[in-house]
């Protein structure tokens, strides 16, 4: 059973060895005779000009499309059409007209192994047939044509998004032939791209393109690299009607409140909380199209950093303000007022509201008049104890002995005196600080919080679109 097993695996190769050979048979015939005559011979395993020096490839593109551009991935993807042109001197013949082939036949020549060095993804088209072009000309020039899509890699700065300037680049390798075997080139300089002037592009419009020619450095030796660079700059006024409009009125609301009396509590509450959630939601929202895992605080999340602070400063505000209605003298009025809405009886009303505020009065001048007897009952003390002293001072060695006893017994009370002066001063410039009436609190954020938000804004943009 092993001897026919062998025996008929035998004769299958055999079989399968025919019949390729009766195709590359059938393939030569079916060529015309000065194509039979090219190919006689030909070896595509070997480049042009082998041992007498590198061949030369010039080089162009023209770019279909550049589909999209992605700040999460990082890259973009762009159809191209990549043009080859090198010289075969084995492919001479007579005549003056060029032979275009079918592009299947590119498996007999031999052809650049150029390969795009940053590319995540790419697939050469085949719809209908493969998008290939092959082309011979008498002198032996041979143009090879590609048509490509690839998802390019694009290091991105955001740091001033959405007013960044993005470049990108196309990169071009020999993926085995060093530069002493094959020479890249542009063949017309910066002209050799082209379709870029009827690019539309959703939220970018290209400033600049240039191209440059250089050597990539490996451990294997020095490859041949051509770079296509061209800049992109985004466009703002999506990201100013879709963010920053709506951030700035969301602030303004926010300004509201101080319009609206602080007795009005639901109201203001109501306004602060809705705009503070609010601005969250829309925060989260400018952050869907952007990487999640970022070193670097962008532009837009300064400016969206800026106008929560000042939705959520005004919320505080409101919080001062009304702890200061509460907690000072003059609020009298606003508590009369809430006794007038529970309708006392005009006599009962008064009555009530003059003890009531009589007894705060009272409570308040008994604490800081004992507050101010001591201080100066002490400093009295202290006076008169420096006149005992420095009569004494003269005296005899018994009696400069007993003054030491009242000086050290004295010692504690002068601290603690010089503590109390020291409270006391606190005291006064807290009394300093704080507000008559805290109505006025409403009246200079009315102000304060417009004029400051104006002057942010102006170094905003200024710095972000200047520098």
């Amino acid at each position: 059973m092993n001897v026919c097993s062998f025996a008929g695996s035998l004769l299958l190769l055999l079989f399968i060895s025919r019949i390729m050979d009766g195709s590359v048979a059938s393939t030569d015939e079916m060529l015309p005779p000065t194509i039979q005559k090219l190919m006689k011979g030909y070896n595509k395993y070997l480049r042009p000009f082998f041992g007498n020096g590198p061949v030369t490839v010039g080089m162009s593109l023209d770019i279909a499309s550049i589909d999209t551009i992605s700040e999460i991935n990082m890259d973009y993807t762009a159809t191209i059409f990549l043009r080859q042109r090198w010289t075969d001197e084995r492919l001479c013949f007579d005549g003056n007209k060029s032979l275009s082939l079918d592009g299947r036949l590119v498996e007999l020549l031999w052809v650049p192994d150029t390969f795009i060095v940053d590319s995540k993804k790419s697939f050469l088209h085949d719809i209908t047939v493969e998008n290939r072009l092959i082309r011979i000309f008498p002198n032996g020039t041979v143009l090879y044509a590609l048509r490509i899509t690839t998802t390019v890699a694009c290091s991105m700065d955001l740091t001033k998004y959405p007013m960044d300037r993005q470049t990108c680049t196309l990169q071009l390798e020999s993926w085995g032939y060093n530069v002493k075997d094959v020479v890249f080139h542009w063949t017309r300089g910066n002209q050799s791209v082209s379709g870029l002037d009827n690019l539309q592009l959703a939220q970018y419009t290209l400033e600049d393109h240039y191209t440059s020619e250089s050597e990539a450095v490996y451990e294997t030796g020095n490859y041949p690299k051509l770079i296509f660079h061209f800049k992109l700059k985004r466009s703002i006024l999506y990201f100013i009607l879709e963010t920053y409009v709506p951030s700035i009125a969301l602030v303004v609301l926010s300004w509201v409140s101080f319009w609206i009396s602080q007795s009005s509590v639901p109201a203001r509450i109501c306004i602060g909380v809705t705009t503070v959630l609010t601005m969250t939601t829309l925060m989260m929202g400018a952050r869907t199209s952007l990487p999640n895992a970022n070193c670097f605080i962008k532009a837009i999340d300064v400016y969206l950093g800026i106008c929560f602070s000042f939705i959520f400063g005004a919320l505080i505000e409101y919080a001062v303000a009304h702890f200061c209605t509460l907690h000072q003298p003059n609020a009298a009025n606003a508590y009369m007022d809430q006794l007038r809405d529970h309708d006392y009886p005009s006599n009962t009303f008064m009555s009530h509201c003059n003890d009531q505020y009589g007894l705060e009065m009272q409570e308040r001048e008994d604490e800081m008049n004992g507050i101010v007897s001591s201080i100066r009952s002490n400093a009295l003390r202290a006076r008169k104890r420096e006149e005992i002293l420095s009569r004494v001072g003269d005296a005899s060695s018994p009696t400069t002995s007993n003054s030491k006893e009242e000086i050290s017994s004295s010692q504690p009370q002068t601290r603690c005196t010089t503590c109390m002066s020291k409270t006391w001063q606190v005291v006064r410039c807290l009394n300093c600080c704080n507000i008559e009436n805290p109505h006025y609190i409403d009246n200079y954020s009315r102000l304060t919080f417009p004029l400051s938000f104006i002057f942010i804004n102006l170094l905003y943009w200024t710095y972000y679109l200047y520098f």
